[in-house]
């Protein structure tokens, strides 16, 4: 009997022992994480400053996020931040009270690009390549939420991909889901990588939902960011219609041999514009521009960027039941 229980007791001691070795690798690996988020965060956070929103008059309009990308003072943030505003009061977070002048302002994609004025020290933020994220990857959110200043939160990337409309009507492509926490004031700050990269700028949360959030890409800003600078503006095409997601009849589809199943329907064409030059009329549905699919309108728009500006772009469509192609030139549109 005593052997039995001598025998028992031995083969159970070695069970403590690996649980205070589970216990000590889990709390190894929570230091870690902790060190990184810390790392990241003493790295980023200076870059991020709030935003103090300043009307013509010199009243305040608001506030939000801005994190800084370059040395000489580049700042991004979202364009319902700045609300049209020309000028900002940047607040770091070692307290010094800046001036920001808007540089250019893109409300289809939600982002806005301004400058400090001050000839003075900035830590500026890198941007990361977006397209190098994967689902599960763990964020950083870092802003000034209902003015609490500084507050860092920290999750993953909930999904790739992502389409927002924008408060023009526009689809933002390529925004990023997050259930790192975002509230009131986020918007503008960055999403970081745990690399320390800006991967995202924060610019909307769905109300009544936990855990739904999402950031602009940083490939969408560093368009934005290129253009502006280049430009002053973000150019897009313009060809003056008017256009609705429509069916493509599966009969005609069949007999054309055409593998998409929808397409842009011309609704109306503005006089003497680009489209009305061209032969396009309404009822016409694209299928194609620039050798790129139609599947609908948000693919139109998407086929319209600055690349198109100024030469000949084929568009093919359906004209009642036969194919045709048209040559539009687009213009520049003009900033609403």
């Amino acid at each position: 009997m005593l052997g039995t229980m001598t025998q028992s007791s031995q083969s159970e001691r070695p069970e403590p022992r690996l649980a205070a070795a589970a216990r000590r690798r889990e709390q190894q690996a929570l230091d870690a994480y902790s060190s990184l988020l810390v790392e990241v965060v003493e790295n980023v956070s200076p870059s991020v400053v709030r935003l103090d929103i300043i009307r013509a008059n010199g009243g305040r309009a608001g506030s939000g996020s801005g994190v800084i990308v370059s040395s000489d003072g580049l700042l991004l943030t979202n364009s319902h931040v700045v609300q049209g505003a020309r000028r900002a009061r940047a607040i770091t977070i070692d307290g010094r009270h800046l001036w920001a002048r808007l540089l250019g302002d893109d409300p289809d994609t939600d982002l806005a690009l301004m400058r400090i004025e001050e000839d003075t020290p900035l830590a500026a933020a890198r941007l990361g390549d977006s397209s190098q994220l994967r689902r599960g990857q763990l964020v950083i959110a870092i802003g000034n939420p209902l003015g609490f200043d500084a507050t860092v939160t920290s999750g993953v990337v909930s999904a790739l991909g992502r389409s927002l409309r924008s408060r023009t009507g526009r689809q933002i492509d390529d925004v990023i889901q997050t259930d790192a926490a975002l509230n009131p004031g986020n918007s503008g700050g960055p999403l970081v990588s745990s690399a320390g990269e800006v991967i995202g700028v924060n610019t909307a949360i769905i109300q009544g939902a936990q855990g739904i959030c999402f950031a602009v890409s940083s490939n969408t800003a560093e368009y934005v960011v290129s253009e502006i600078i280049q430009h002053g503006r973000v150019r897009r095409g313009y060809i003056g219609l008017a256009a609705a997601t429509a069916p493509v009849p599966r009969r005609i589809a069949l007999r054309l041999g055409l593998a998409q199943d929808s397409g842009a329907s011309i609704t109306s064409i503005e006089p003497d514009s680009p489209a009305s030059e061209s032969g396009l009329s309404t009822g016409d549905i694209v299928l194609s521009v620039d050798n790129k699919t139609i599947l609908g309108v948000d693919d139109l728009l998407r086929a319209l960027g600055a690349d198109v500006i100024g030469r000949a772009v084929a568009f093919d469509v359906l004209r009642r039941s036969d194919p045709r192609r048209f040559w539009v030139g687009p213009r520049e549109r003009k900033a609403a």
